[in-house]
């Protein structure tokens, strides 16, 4: 048998080389083209930043004229008294503590469902799956409407409690330990005398790791992105998250607050989101793939 007789593993049965060629040059260009697409606001961004103050929106757009980076930044942090930092902590609190506390939950719910069970099991996931189909946006007026009746407005409370539930992040939690944690383990630390809470603890959470640092993020990234609610629910400028600050002063049209420090506070804020993607990304990427080959 000739080399060329040997058949390519990478290539799909049937399916001709030249063939092949073309769907995985039309393939790489798509991917291309989305990739320019989504880093395209970004590299705007970066660029707009480092130009000297008020030339942000001046000149070419694509390309740097000047440098003054740490001078726009200093002139951020001057305005209000420094507030943009403190919105800034805001939001990482309110996702740190929000993603942590929602990841733990929907672990521990996704166990349950995955690992025990009990009458009404299939109906309490359908629940679930459902309330995963219900956009957020209509939880916000019931939310604000039930805050304002105990009186949680203007209470970090009213933005951490409905961030630490997530009907996808259970969802998840449930597919990968159904397929990451084997019945045989945990029936082997229940012959050992553990307790199911230790179990749990022991054996399962670091079997589900790579799962729950996809859950975390998943959350993180929709805590910081969250607008309405806290938009709603905070009227204290000292309490609200960088989304509600920013957007706050980009309505005051550049005459309270100028223009160009919204665009310079924009590329800071999505710094932590990049920080948390670069950091975790092996765990994400093994969480992602989790359970795909049995």
């Amino acid at each position: 048998m000739s080399a060329t007789d040997i058949p390519d593993a990478s290539r799909p049965r049937g399916a001709k080389p030249g063939t092949t060629v073309v769907s995985r040059g039309l393939t790489l260009s798509l991917l291309l083209v989305s990739t320019v697409y989504f880093l395209f606001p970004l590299w705007w961004l970066l660029v707009s930043v480092t130009k000297p103050f008020g030339r942000q929106f001046s000149g070419n757009g694509l390309w740097f004229d000047g440098f003054d980076l740490f001078g726009n930044i200093g002139r951020l942090t001057a305005q209000n008294d420094g507030i943009f930092w403190r919105w800034m902590l805001n939001s990482v609190l309110y996702c740190g503590i929000g993603a942590l506390v929602g990841t733990l939950l929907s672990a521990m719910a996704g166990y349950l469902l995955a690992k025990y069970r009990f009458r009404g099991r299939n109906a309490l996931f359908g629940v679930i799956l459902a309330a995963v189909l219900v956009p957020k946006i209509l939880f916000t007026l019931p939310l604000y409407l039930m805050f304002s009746g105990i009186g949680l407005i203007d209470n970090p409370l009213a933005v951490l409690l409905p961030s630490i539930v997530s009907p996808f992040g259970v969802y998840l939690a449930r597919i990968f330990a159904a397929q990451s944690v084997p019945d045989e383990v945990i029936e082997a630390g229940r012959l050992d005398g553990a307790s199911e809470f230790r179990i749990f603890r022991t054996v399962a959470l670091p079997m589900m790791l790579p799962a729950l640092v996809t859950i975390f993020l998943f959350q993180f990234v929709d805590i910081w992105n969250n607008y309405l609610l806290p938009a709603m629910v905070l009227s204290d400028d000292r309490l609200q998250p960088v989304t509600v600050g920013l957007v706050g002063w980009n309505a005051s049209h550049g005459v309270a607050v100028p223009a160009p420090l919204v665009v310079i506070g924009s590329l800071i804020s999505v710094i932590p989101l990049i920080i948390a993607f670069v950091s975790l990304q092996r765990f994400w990427r093994a969480g992602m793939t989790a359970g795909a080959v049995k």
